[in-house]
This record gives structure tokens, sequence and C-alpha cells, in this order.
């Protein structure tokens, strides 16, 4: 017979057998993660400066050429001479010597009551209106022509007449605050609405959705970027035409306060104006951004 031999299976040794990994202890994954955390760091402060840096050095720039074109004096004062007048103004900016006698900042406060009121009538106004231009071909076929033909007067053209409708300078220059806030508004938030997939207005038709669903879950999602476009451009125009419609009508306000100071050859208030009006302009702007980028993230 033949004999049958069998491979037994290999001994393993004490020095063959595997050891156990160790545990890192938290002081060794600090040191790991210490080179990724250092990038992170500096990726950080190269956007930071990247971002930071750009517009400090274009503003150095502009009050460079500033100096040096009023370096042998002139009509126009010198940064230096607007500096010293920005301290003054500023040190005391809510004074008041009676109705035409006040600071900066009350005038800066009295702008901003006059666009915050024409603005927020012309968007309860303007954005229910373009939605229903944008959700009704009828409608906007009848009313389209009357916006083509109204949209591109100027704001300051509906001074005269809110003049003669409220017989007083504040509520016409809201007035004209409110028309020329509202054009954008109802254009956008209408050509939202008309971009709107029309697969989804017949999901809701399918579903035997009424018509306030259809705007608060399907319309309004899908049109919010438009309609913040929208009132982006109408906070911009209504800053822009306040100043010009104050010039006007008097009264309290920058757009006062500026042609006051030019009646006074205040030059330098007025290039002080300037960049105040530039910088709440700006905050504005930006308010509305964080607000938009709020709204669309939580949508």
């Amino acid at each position: 017979m033949t004999a049958i031999t069998v491979n037994a299976m290999p001994s393993i040794t004490a020095s063959e057998t595997p050891r156990r990994i160790a545990k890192p202890t938290p002081r060794q994954i600090e040191i790991a993660a210490a080179p990724s955390s250092a990038t992170e760091h500096a990726a950080a402060m190269r956007a930071f400066f990247a971002a930071v840096l750009p517009p400090i050095l274009g503003l150095l720039l502009v009050i460079g050429l500033w100096h040096i074109a009023t370096i042998k004096g002139g009509a126009i004062p010198s940064p230096t001479q607007t500096w010293e007048a920005a301290a003054k103004l500023f040190a005391d900016p809510f004074y008041s010597n009676g109705p035409n006698d006040q600071g900066i900042g009350w005038n800066i406060l009295s702008s901003l009551q006059r666009v915050g009121i024409g603005f927020g009538i012309a968007a309860l106004v303007g954005i229910p209106a373009g939605f229903l231009l944008g959700r009704f071909s009828l409608l906007s076929s009848l009313v389209n022509p009357l916006i083509s033909l109204l949209r591109p007067v100027s704001p300051l053209a509906w001074l005269p007449i809110g003049l003669l409708v409220f017989k007083r300078a504040d509520p016409a220059a809201t007035w004209t605050i409110f028309i020329c806030s509202i054009w954008p508004m109802i254009m956008n938030t209408a050509q939202g609405v008309q971009r709107v997939p029309q697969d989804y207005l017949n999901v809701a038709r399918v579903l035997n959705l009424s018509e306030w669903k259809i705007v608060t879950k399907i319309l309004f999602p899908s049109v919010l970027p438009y309609m913040l476009t929208g009132i982006r451009l109408s906070i911009g125009t209504a800053w822009l035409v306040i100043v010009a419609a104050e010039m006007l009508t008097g009264g309290v306000g920058i757009g006062f306060w500026v042609w006051d100071e030019w009646n006074n050859l205040k030059v330098e208030h007025i290039i002080i104006a300037i960049f105040v009006i530039g910088i709440v302009g700006l905050i504005l702007e930006q308010i509305l951004l964080f607000l938009a980028k709020r709204l669309h993230t939580e949508s």
C-alpha cells in the first residue's frame, strides 16, 4: 500500500507572532494633524489678504492722487484738510440748533427713514404685482406696455407730481423713492415666475394644489434669487435718488445738507458727504447680500 503523507500546519514561532498595533496617543494625533492645520491656516490668511489688500491699496492710491492734485492749493481741499473737517464734524454728529442746522447724523437718519418708507411700500406693492404678472399671461400683456412706458422716466420727473398731490416735501420725496424702487422688483419677480419649469406647475395641477400652495411651495423658492436681485437694484436706486430729491425739496436729509454746505462754500464737507453716501450705500447693499445668502441657504 502506498503511504499517504499529510502536510501538517506550519508552526508559528513566538518571533513570528503578529504584533498588536499600539493606539496613537492624543499628542501623536496632534503632531500628525499639525501640518494640515498649518496649511489650512496659511490658505485662510492668503484668502483674507487677497480680499482685503486690493481695496486698501486702491483707496490709498486714490488718496495719493488726491494729495498730489491739491499739493499746490486750489478750490479742492486736500486730504488733510478734509480729515480735520471730518474729525470736527463727527465729534458731535447729532447736535440740533433748529430745523435748518442739524448734525450730519440726523440728516443721514432722515434720508434713511424716507428711503425705508418708500422702499417698503414699493416692496409691498411690487413683489405681489410681479408674481401676478408672471403667473397670468393676460394680465402681463395688459400691464407690460404701461411698465415699458413709465420705467424709463427719470425718478425726479415724478417729484413735481408728488409735490402737487401731497403739498409737502417729505411725502413727495417718499413718493419719488416708491416710484423709482417699484420697477426692478416687478420686472425681476415676474421674470423669475416665468422661468419656473412648467413640469413643476404640471405636478401641482395633478396634485390639485391651491394657488396659495403653488405660490408658497413652488414659485417662491424658485423666484427668490430673482426677487432678491430686484430688491438690491431697488435699494441702490432709492439711495441714489433720495440725495437728488432732497436737494430740490429741502428740509432735513443728506441731500439737503450737501446743498446747504455748498451754499456755505464748505467744499470739504461736500467731499465728506460723498464718502458718507457711498459708505451707507455699500452697507445697505452688503446687508441685502447677507440676507440673500441666508434666505438662499435656508430655501
